[in-house]
């Protein structure tokens, strides 16, 4: 089984630096649905891992984000894709949790709950937390510049790390070197 994990605000939906705390503020990346699409096609599963700490915050309820989830859902299922389960970390940075990103606990539960070693697995995140945990997790590390920051440097700084402008981009270098 191929697997690829992704991050969600600004690698699936639109982060404006802000949580996402309704169903109205989740808009997707273009090309993004189509990208997970394409992956799904090609046999790959595809999962979400995020930090969602406005739900400690209260900022946000588990009914809402369960509603925004169920729209990213129907929008890709339009596009032709879907995703087999989405991961998500409720703590605050100051919990120092392991699975709240940059710890890699998140995708080693991924990894357990799947039975997949995550060596040869690609995350494909917008932010350093991902990028930390992907590495500390032993996973392929793969950067996106459509975060809310863009890249904060990122690229630069961390020259080894895969880097392309979005989602779609990525996919296509994913797709390339299986086809």
């Amino acid at each position: 089984m191929q697997l690829v994990i992704l991050g969600r605000d600004g690698v699936i939906n639109v982060d404006s630096g802000a949580a996402i705390t309704s169903e109205p503020e989740w808009r997707a990346i273009p090309g993004s649905l189509e990208a997970i699409a394409r992956l799904n096609g090609a046999g790959y599963r595809v999962v979400v891992a995020s930090n969602q700490p406005g739900l400690r915050r209260k900022i946000l309820n588990i009914e809402t984000l369960n509603s925004i989830h169920h729209k990213m859902q129907h929008e890709l299922l339009e596009a032709g894709g879907g995703v087999d389960a989405v991961f998500f970390c409720s703590c605050l940075p100051k919990d120092k949790c392991e699975c709240m990103m940059p710890s890699p606990g998140m995708l080693l539960e991924i990894a357990a709950r799947l039975r997949v070693p995550l060596s040869a697995v690609p995350v494909i995140g917008s932010t350093l937390a991902t990028i930390e945990a992907a590495r500390a997790a032993g996973a392929r590390a793969i950067f996106v510049r459509t975060g809310a920051n863009d890249d904060d440097g990122i690229a630069e700084s961390h020259e080894d790390i895969e880097s392309y402008e979005n989602l779609a981009a990525a996919v296509d270098s994913l797709l390339a070197e299986s086809a």
